[in-house]
């Protein structure tokens, strides 16, 4: 079963999210899974806010089962502020999905332009 993590974003402004995923306080070891993560309206919605992958977002520790998230102020830019939802899903060498945290991504509005 997928965490559960509200995420707070301001535009305008890098976003960063680090989090480990563990299993009974043990690390998994990602060096074999490729990562993805979808930012949308609703979850019944078919357009995509942002999407990251691994080697365009995500960064994967390895045995040390971290996971680093970074999206850029031009990759938010054309996010409306407001709430919306995302997930973040591990996929396996052998093509297993997990979905590891789900909530609402939350984007406070810029004042600055």
């Amino acid at each position: 079963m997928a965490g559960k993590y509200n995420i707070t974003a301001e535009q305008g402004s890098t976003f960063t999210f680090n989090f480990t995923v563990k299993t009974n306080g043990t690390a998994w070891n990602l060096t074999s899974y490729t990562a993805r993560m979808q930012v949308r309206p609703t979850i019944e919605s078919t357009s995509t806010l942002l999407s990251l992958t691994t080697g365009s977002g995500i960064t994967l520790g390895g045995a040390a089962g971290t996971v680093s998230i970074t999206a850029t102020a031009a990759q938010k830019a054309d996010i409306q502020a407001g709430r919306h939802v995302y997930d973040v899903e591990l996929v396996s060498a052998g093509g297993v999905v997990t979905r590891i945290i789900e909530g609402k991504f939350v984007v406070k509005a810029e004042v600055t332009r």
